[in-house]
């Protein structure tokens, strides 16, 4: 399916979706919003697609929401406006395969949004994140920043509103890895390779221990988390990947 907003490709093992409003800076209108619900909706779906990168392209990752477009907002119709943000952010939040934000250049406000919704992140060493909307009257989403950084920087982050450079990001820990412009797209794809070659059952069950333990008391969280590796190897393919495993240990102790 051709999309207006997002550009959509393949690679063995993953997919890229870049937003493609270079003109708007990639500002998150209702159509991007709802071709982004679409298009993750297909790409969950799709056994060959184990990983997703989600980026801007290499100038601007996205400056937030579309100014333009909620200025002329009738108040009748906010609460579908509001339905459709939640519903793309909720799809990403939750989707069950690992999305990396491959992100250069800005993201602001909704931007930063799509960031922290992310499970991986990787940013150009110009990439630049922040929260201006209390400026604006508006608040920010709290709860996926939360998540990574921790609830004190998180509320210093969303308070003030200050730009957070690549270095910074990284510090603080919202940023996985920093890279130099001319190859953080590089250093993404290289991620979601060596994601898409480990096995899609375990990965997903990694990205939903890490969703449901922080939840858990200690007991509860190890007895869960034991609880999925012994539904994972009552799988026949667990063995297959061991028996590769040990192979190539072996093979690389004859050398």
């Amino acid at each position: 399916m051709k999309y207006n907003t997002i550009l959509l490709t393949k690679e063995k093992g993953y997919a890229t979706l870049t937003l493609n409003r270079p003109g708007e800076l990639n500002a998150l209108s209702v159509e991007m919003r709802r071709e982004l619900l679409h298009c993750f909706g297909r790409l969950e779906e799709d056994d060959s697609v184990r990983a997703v990168i989600l980026t801007g392209g290499d100038d601007v990752f996205c400056a937030g929401i579309d100014l333009e477009e909620m200025s002329t907002l009738e108040s009748s119709k906010f609460e579908d406006y509001s339905r459709v943000m939640i519903e793309s952010l909720q799809k990403i939040y939750t989707f069950r395969k690992p999305v990396i934000a491959a992100v250069s250049g800005i993201a602001l406000g909704g931007g930063f949004n799509l960031v922290t919704v992310c499970d991986i992140v990787i940013a150009s060493e110009t990439a630049i994140f922040g929260h201006p909307e209390l400026k604006l009257g508006l608040n920010p989403l709290f709860d996926p920043l939360r998540r990574m950084v921790g609830t004190a920087k998180a509320k210093e982050i969303a308070m003030l509103g200050e730009p957070i450079g690549a270095q910074e990001a990284f510090r603080i820990g919202l940023v996985n890895k920093v890279s130099p412009p001319d190859t953080f797209m590089e250093v993404a794809r290289s991620v979601a390779g060596e994601i898409s070659q480990r096995p899609a059952r375990a990965v997903e069950a990694v990205k939903k221990i890490s969703d449901i333990v922080p939840r858990l008391d200690k007991k509860a969280a190890l007895e869960y988390e034991f609880e999925v590796s012994a539904l994972l190897f009552s799988r026949a393919e667990i063995r297959d990947h061991m028996r590769k495993f040990l192979d190539n240990l072996k093979s690389r102790k004859k050398v």
